[in-house]
C-alpha cells in the first residue's frame, strides 16, 4: 500500500451545518451522518496530513493553485455562522507536489500573501474547503493539511496531478488522506439554485454507479456536455483525487446521496487496497495520442496547409509557400480564420473577415502563423505543443448587414457587431455559444463595445474544414 492511505469525496454545502442551516439541516441528516463516519474512516487511516481539493479557490485555466500560507485560515462568516478555522500548512509537501507535476509538464503555483495580491485573490480558506474540515474537526482530527483549488485543464492533466501527488507523499514519507470536495449537480429540481434539467438527475446517477463499480475511466469520459448541463462542481475534484489511486486496487463505497435542497450530495470513500499492474494514466494519454493521429490522418487539404505552415514557423521560423496548396479552391479568395485546440481547449484563433491576399492559400499560411504566435490572449505556441494541436478552418463567405437578432442562427451564421471604428467578430457553431444574444454580448466584449451602445450587425456563413 502507497502514502495515500484514503481517498474520499465530500459534499460542501453550508447548510449541512446546524451552525448554518438551523432546522434546514435535518433535511440532509443522511449527508451529516455520512460525513460523521467518513471523518471516522481518516481518523482510522493513520494519515498523517490532510490534502484538500475544492472548487471554489483560486482557479486558474492552465495550471493548479496551492495556498501556500504558511498558516491556513478561514471561517464561515458570510454564512451567519461564528466558526473559525486554523491549521498548519505543510510547505515541504506543497514543493515536492510542484516538482512532480512539473514532470507532466503540469504547471503549479503556490499562492502566498504577495501573490495572493498580485492576483487580486484571497488565501483563506473556502467553504469547499471549511464545511469537510468541520466534520474532521469534530471528530479530533488535528492534522496539517494541505489546501488544492481544482483547475480548468484537460482530464488526462487533472489525473496526472493525481498520481504526482501520489509520488510526492512516497518521496516525503507522509501518510495522506485526500479529500475531493464538490457537490454534484445543481438542478436537480426546477426550485435548485441553477435552474432544471433533466440531465442534473442523470449526471449525478452515472457518477454515482461508476464510483461504486471503481469504473474511474467511465468518470474521465463522461460526457462533458451533460457535465455542463448538470452544473456539477465536484467532476474535476474527483478525477484530480483518482489520479491519486493510479495502479491500485480499491475498495469503493457511496456512503449517502441525497438532494433535497435540488443539489446533489454525495459522500463517498475509496481504500487503497495494495498494488495492481494497470496504470490508467498510461492508457488515457496512449488514447489521446492515437486520437489526434486519426484526425490528422483525415484531415483536409486547408487544414494540412495550416498546420505545416505554423510547424515549419514554429521549428525553423520558416514561412513556406503558399504554392503548397494545389486544386482550384485554393487559387480563390476569402477571409479565412485558423483555429487551433489543445485538448479541447482553445490555443488561438486569427482570421481575416475580407481576403487580404491574392488567394486563400496564402490567407491559410499567415493566419495559421498568427493564430499560432500572435494571438494576444496566449503564448506563443511552442515546439513541444505542436503534436498537441488540432486545427480547424473556417473559409468565411461575404458578410451581408441584417436588422436584428431574430435575423441570427448561432449555430449556421457568424456574426460581426460595428460600432464607429470598433468591431468585433464571433464565428458560428462555437461550443457553449447556444443564442443570439449571448453570441452578440461575446462579439461587443471582444470589440471592447458597450451592451447598451448602438451598433450595426451583419451576419456570415462560413465553410469549416477540419
Amino acid at each position: 500500500m502507497g502514502n495515500v492511505v484514503f481517498c474520499g469525496v465530500a459534499p460542501h454545502p453550508p447548510i449541512l451545518l446546524p451552525e448554518v442551516g438551523g432546522k434546514e439541516s435535518g433535511k440532509v441528516s443522511a449527508t451529516f451522518k455520512a460525513m460523521e463516519k467518513f471523518a471516522g474512516l481518516i481518523a482510522e487511516s493513520g494519515a498523517e496530513i490532510i490534502v484538500i481539493i475544492s472548487p471554489h479557490g483560486t482557479v486558474f485555466q492552465d495550471g493548479i493553485a496551492i495556498n501556500g500560507s504558511e498558516i491556513l485560515t478561514g471561517d464561515l462568516k458570510m454564512f451567519r455562522a461564528d466558526l473559525d478555522f486554523e491549521y498548519n500548512n505543510d510547505q515541504d509537501l506543497i514543493r515536492e507536489i510542484m516538482i512532480q507535476a512539473g514532470r507532466f509538464g503540469i504547471m503549479s503555483v503556490e499562492i502566498d500573501d504577495g501573490l495572493a495580491e498580485e492576483y487580486g485573490v484571497s488565501v483563506k480558506l473556502d467553504h469547499g474547503v471549511l464545511v469537510p474540515m468541520y466534520f474532521l474537526d469534530k471528530a479530533g482530527i488535528d492534522l496539517p493539511m494541505v489546501s488544492i483549488s481544482m483547475a480548468l485543464l484537460p482530464f488526462e492533466e487533472l489525473y496526472a496531478f493525481g498520481t504526482a501527488l501520489k509520488k510526492a507523499a512516497a518521496l516525503k514519507k507522509k501518510k495522506v488522506a485526500l479529500i475531493a470536495s464538490g457537490d454534484m449537480s445543481h438542478r436537480l429540481i426546477p426550485s435548485a439554485p441553477a435552474g432544471y434539467s433533466p440531465q442534473g438527475a442523470e449526471f449525478d446517477r452515472k457518477i454515482v454507479d461508476l464510483l461504486k463499480n471503481k469504473d474511474f475511466k467511465g468518470i474521465i469520459n463522461i460526457d462533458q456536455n451533460m457535465a455542463k448541463e448538470a452544473g456539477e462542481c465536484g467532476l474535476r475534484s474527483i478525477i484530480m483525487m483518482l489520479g491519486a489511486l493510479d495502479g491500485e486496487d480499491v475498495k469503493a463505497e457511496v456512503l449517502s446521496y441525497e438532494g433535497p435542497f435540488g443539489v446533489g450530495y454525495m459522500v463517498a470513500y475509496l481504500s487503497p487496497q495494495g498494488s495492481s499492474t494497470e496504470s490508467l494514466l498510461e492508457t488515457l494519454f496512449s488514447e489521446r495520442k492515437e486520437k489526434i493521429e486519426s484526425q490528422r490522418a483525415g484531415e483536409s487539404e486547408f487544414v494540412a496547409l495550416a498546420r505545416k505552415a505554423l510547424e515549419a514557423y514554429v521549428m525553423d521560423e520558416k514561412r513556406i509557400s503558399s504554392d503548397s496548396g494545389t486544386g482550384p479552391l485554393f487559387r480563390e479568395r476569402a477571409g479565412v480564420f485558423v483555429s487551433l485546440k489543445k485538448h479541447g481547449q482553445l490555443r488561438g484563433c486569427i482570421g481575416t473577415i475580407r481576403p487580404t491576399t491574392p488567394d486563400i492559400s496564402s490567407e491559410i499560411v499567415n493566419n495559421a502563423i498568427s493564430a499560432g504566435t500572435g494571438d494576444p490572449r496566449f503564448d506563443p505556441v511552442g515546439p513541444e505543443e505542436l503534436d498537441d494541436l488540432v486545427y480547424s478552418v473556417d473559409v468565411l463567405k461575404p458578410p451581408e448587414p441584417i436588422k436584428g437578432l431574430d435575423q441570427l442562427d448561432v449555430k449556421r451564421y457568424g456574426v460581426i457587431v460595428r460600432s464607429g471604428r470598433k468591431s468585433g467578430l464571433l464565428l458560428p457553431n462555437l461550443e457553449g455559444i447556444d443564442s443570439a444574444e449571448q453570441q452578440v454580448a461575446i462579439a461587443r466584449q471582444k470589440a471592447g463595445i458597450g451592451q447598451d451602445e448602438p451598433v450595426q450587425l451583419e451576419r456570415f456563413e462560413v465553410i469549416r474544414y477540419h
